[in-house]
Order: structure tokens, then sequence, then C-alpha cells
């Protein structure tokens, strides 16, 4: 049910709870994983592997999206996302979310249904499901997105297995989504006519920030090749390379000029933003948040595949250095700390 009825605008109000429920499910499609779906008090999940693994996330308008930026089903593609990505960082394939969602009445029943259109598709690059959630009313609109995954088998790699002698390696791409980030922060909106000259390469950065693409499957694969430590780069590689350094009682050693090229950053696009937002492109790779590039550490004598690119290692000692020295900037996002 979409449209207007004859007071304007079709709101969540107006289908109620169990209206909103049934017009949700029937943008959902079947999943061989989902042996019990939405419609009963629980899902029942396949789980091949007796092993499940289980991570969880907090989606809030105005801290992490706004409705006059992203379309709804970005914002439906970014918090599956970023959710997905937690789990193939265990190594771990993706099957399932469970979605709590929170919203006043008065919003329209149709940037709802887009929101589910997101979730539905970003699950479907991920080969994962929606499984179902629970729905209720608050003052501003919250996601609370759970996602669970499969080990197939293999052991999870967890951020304490990090050693002295290991490379650490990289797939994805670092910096986009901050940098787009900042250029809708100073009001441009690459892509559109007469915005930053229409430059298609600032427009992607936008879309970074809009709608991240983790490499799902390349969690599995490092897991498979002997990845010692994994980790979802989300706060800032700075940050969450901290915290598997922490975590395994070791040094990690970056070095920029593996950082600063391709295919890890998209350097032409990069130093163009920052050119017209009078900022450091190397801080969005070194400490941007939101890409969901997968950082991990693996025994030197592993042969990487090639979407991997090797851009340190890992020493005896404590912390993360930059071409032997401190990271001097803010390394990421830190929630209670930073500001929008």
């Amino acid at each position: 049910m979409t449209g207007r009825c004859a007071g304007g605008v079709i709101t969540i109000a107006d289908l109620g709870e169990f209206g909103l429920i049934a017009a949700i499910s029937d943008l959902l499609p079947d999943s061989t994983e989902l042996i019990v779906g939405i419609g009963d008090d629980a899902a029942v999940i396949r789980a091949p592997d007796g092993r499940v693994v289980a991570t969880t996330d907090l989606l809030i308008e105005g801290r992490h999206f706004r409705r006059d930026w992203s379309a709804a089903s970005d914002i439906g593609r970014k918090a599956a996302a970023r959710n997905l990505a937690d789990v193939a960082a265990m190594g771990a394939r993706p099957t399932a979310l469970l979605i709590g969602f929170a919203a006043p009445g008065d919003l329209a029943l149709d940037w709802v249904l887009e929101l589910v259109r997101g979730l539905a598709q970003e699950c479907a690059v991920a080969g994962a499901s929606v499984a179902g959630g629970d729905t209720s009313s608050a003052e501003t609109i919250m996601l609370a997105v759970t996602a669970l995954g499969d080990l197939a088998g293999r052991e999870p790699v967890v951020r304490s297995g990090a050693r002295p002698g290991d490379v650490v390696a990289l797939a994805g791409t670092l910096g986009s989504a901050a940098a787009g980030l900042a250029l809708l922060a100073a009001g441009l909106r690459p892509g559109e006519a007469g915005s930053a000259g229409g430059n298609a390469d600032l427009a992607d950065l936008t879309l970074a920030h809009f709608r991240p693409q983790p490499p799902y499957d390349a969690g599995p694969q490092a897991a498979a090749i002997g990845a010692t430590s994994m980790i979802d780069i989300s706060d800032g590689l700075i940050a969450d390379l901290g915290h598997v350094a922490e975590s395994s009682g070791v040094r990690i050693e970056l070095r920029s000029g593996s950082l600063g090229a391709e295919p890890v950053a998209r350097i032409d696009a990069l130093q163009t933003a920052a050119s017209l937002v009078s900022a450091d492109w190397a801080q969005w790779v070194l400490a941007g948040g939101d890409d969901h590039a997968l950082a991990a550490t693996f025994p030197p004598q592993v042969v990487l595949p090639e979407r991997w690119t090797i851009v340190g290692r890992v020493a005896p000692g404590r912390g993360v250095l930059v071409d032997g020295r401190p990271w001097s900037g803010s390394g990421g996002w830190e929630h209670f700390r930073d500001q929008v």
C-alpha cells in the first residue's frame, strides 16, 4: 500500500503497527537460510556451522544519517552494510539481519518502504536476508540492526591474533566516505547540475558516504588463507588498527606510500575534494571512517590474492606508527568525545 490518502501522504500511523509490518514483509524476498521468518514470535535461521557470529549496531537520525542528504534507500543500504561488514571481518559469511525500527507516526509510509528496499538490496549483495525485527513509535527515527553470520567450519578471525612479522593488508578503499561527508558539510552536492562542476569523481565520493561497498567476500577469503587478525574499518584506519595492536599486544607500522595510492585510495578525487574544502586528504585516508574496508594481518609467507594490498607490518611494541612516527592527528571517530 503506497500513495496518498484523502488527507494527503499516507503515514505509518495510518497503517498502524501490524499494517506496517505486513507492508514491510511484502518487500522482503524469501531465503533458504530462513526456516521461520517474519510472522512468528522469533525467527529460526539455519546455522550449518553450529556457531553463529552476531553483531549489533544503532543508527539515530541526526547522528548517523540525515534525511535531507540521503535517500531512504541509501540509509537502508548503509545500515545493512555497516553490520554485514562486521560479520565479514570475523571471517564469516553474512546470513541474516534483524531490524529494530522506531519512528514518529507522521513519517511517510513511502519513505519507510524505500528504506526497507535499501536494506533488502544490500542484503542481496552480501548474500544475506532480513529475518525479522520490531517496530515502535519514537520522536526520531532509529534503527537497531543485528547481523548474523556463518563461519563455515573456520575459526573466527579475531583482533588479538596479530604477531610480530605479520604483514598488514587492506581490501577495499579508504578516505572516500570521509571526503564525501566533508563535501556535503560544505554545502557541495557533486553530481547535481551546477554543483562542483558536475565532477563524476567527486560524485563517487559522496556516493561512498551514502552507500559504502564493503568487500564482504574478502573476509571469508582472508580467513581461508590464514589471516591472523582482521577488523572492519568503520571509525578510521588508525583508530581501528589501534584496537588490533592493543588486543594483540603488538605495534603496527604503516607505510603512507602504500596507503596514499591506488587501489587503497582514490587519490585524484581525494586531492580535488581536499582543495575544495581546505582539508588534508591524508587525514581522510588514515582517520576517516565509514568506508568499511577490511584490514587484516597475515603471516609473511602467505601469498595474498590481488584484492589485498600490503600497507604495513606488525612489530614488537605498542600502538600504530605511520612511516616510523606516531600519528599526530585524530585517529578516527569515538562516540561521547567527537561532536557532529
